[in-house]
């Protein structure tokens, strides 16, 4: 039985990843003017909105790739 070790582990990491993603998104709320930075831009036209975050993603992105380059050295 020792084939299903692999699967198991992947099994837990991904519901741990899930876990992580879940939390986040629950305290994302909670952090201010989160979504409505300068440089998120929102176009509406008639019935349609269109909403890119861009500033949020970037800043998401560093605070990421930094997290992950501490981990990694």
């Amino acid at each position: 039985m020792d084939g299903f070790g692999p699967i198991g582990r992947t099994l837990a990491l991904v519901g741990a990843a899930i876990l992580v993603i879940g939390v986040a998104l629950m305290l994302a709320a909670k952090i201010p003017h989160m979504g409505r930075l300068p440089g998120d831009f929102v176009w509406k036209r008639g019935g349609f909105t269109f909403y890119f975050p861009l500033a949020t993603c970037l800043i998401l992105s560093l605070l990421v790739s930094t997290v992950l380059w501490i981990v990694r050295k």
